[in-house]
């Protein structure tokens, strides 16, 4: 134990560490400029009241980090472990369907009640895919090249995403079911499958999603196309023609965005918080800090999410092991698509969808399943450190 501490404290990656501490650290410090006032008025609480609940939830994150940054993610392959996490995610799922919580603002029941906190499986779903496709893909290429494999030699990894995905999507929680189906390509994509095998997969994947998705609609229909999503896709198209209604809350992030300018108005000094945006220290947190610090806020936290990203596939491409190479490119995919989705809601490039800005914004189960992913992501990051010195010394 004690050489296997040495010797990840001697390659451990101490950028990747710092950059995920600094972006938790400078989201848990806008998490309190951008909530005080809805601490006060919505909540009835003290101005430090989401600062505080997400404080206890890094602090419980930091466990979940921990275990994923030491525990060797060359048993995410092993059989048994694959299983034990199928279930849970099976069990975890079905108990949504019975004791699941839904928001008025939402429409979404996409929460389990906990007692001391909600939580959302959607989130676990995220780190469970990237993990058993690629303990499911690397177990194939033991016996049969990856760059072999056919859509038939994987089904079982297909039916287990199409269930996932179904489940999510039957919340309904679009956002999740977007970065579930990017994970899952960029996992595919970095297993070393041929591409014509990988066209293959895409078209069954397309046909069954498609399939799937027209199911979901037949039955669930009125309860996806509620006014509130309707509202979001005619914002999309023209946000100033339903200023006062679906268009308020993207027009007065665009105020906030326009406001900041170059360097900010001030930390702590926003305008928009105060009642405009109904929820600022969760999906539109990237508007007060626009608003706040400027387009040099913006770029800082862009850049330590960017370096995260290609950290991840700087890691993807340098090993030789093809489950590091899986789990490494479907966790940075992760972080990029989730990404992308907030921003281009909050900028108005995509339809708003209440995704949240990774590391940054307020919640407790999206912080504690990442921080969870950037251990493993370090542990990975360790390995094929390990890996490049062997191959120097060999050399």
């Amino acid at each position: 134990m004690r050489k296997y501490i040495g010797y990840y404290i001697r390659n451990f990656d101490y950028p990747l560490f710092f950059t995920y501490v600094f972006l938790c650290l400078f989201g848990l410090i806008m998490i309190y400029s951008s909530s005080m006032m809805v601490a006060i008025v919505k909540e009835e609480e003290a101005p430090d009241y989401y600062y505080i609940k997400q404080l206890i939830n890094l602090t419980v994150a930091s466990i979940p980090f921990i275990i994923g940054a030491f525990f060797p993610y060359k048993h995410y392959s092993n059989k048994k472990l694959m299983v034990m996490m199928t279930l849970g995610m099976i069990i975890v799922l079905i108990w949504l369907w019975i004791f699941g919580v839904g928001f008025e603002q939402t429409g979404s029941k996409s929460w389990l009640d906990l007692g001391f906190m909600n939580f959302q499986p959607s989130e676990v779903a995220k780190l469970f895919i990237i993990l058993y496709f690629a303990g499911a893909f690397y177990r194939k290429s033991l016996n049969n090249p990856l760059e072999n494999l056919q859509p038939n030699n994987i089904i079982y990894p297909i039916l287990i995403w199409i269930f996932v995905i179904f489940c999510v999507a039957n919340e309904p929680d679009i956002g999740a079911v977007m970065i579930l189906s990017g994970i899952a390509f960029a996992v595919i994509a970095a297993s070393g499958m041929s591409f014509k095998a990988y066209l293959k997969f895409f078209s069954v994947f397309a046909i069954l999603g498609g399939l799937l998705i027209a199911f979901i609609l037949l039955v669930k229909g009125d309860k996806i196309f509620t006014e509130n999503r309707l509202g979001r896709l005619k914002v999309f198209l023209n946000p100033f023609e339903y200023e006062t209604g679906s268009g308020y809350q993207i027009i007065n992030g665009y105020i906030a965005i326009g406001a900041g300018g170059l360097e900010g108005v001030g930390l702590g000094q926003s305008v928009q918080k105060l009642g405009y945006l109904p929820e600022p220290h969760n999906d539109f947190i990237m508007a007060i800090i626009a608003e706040e610090l400027g387009v040099l806020g913006v770029i800082l936290v862009l850049a330590g999410l960017g370096f995260i990203v290609f950290r991840g596939l700087q890691i993807a491409m340098k090993t030789e092991d093809p489950l590091a190479r899986m789990i490494a490119a479907g966790i940075s995919s992760w972080i990029a698509i989730q990404t992308f989705i907030n921003l281009g809601g909050v900028s108005g490039l995509i339809p708003l969808t209440g995704v949240t800005l990774p590391y940054i914004s307020y919640g407790g189960s999206s912080i504690i399943m990442l921080s969870l992913a950037m251990g493993i992501l370090l542990n990975v990051s360790m390995y094929v450190k390990l890996e490049s010195k062997k191959k120097l010394r060999g050399g």
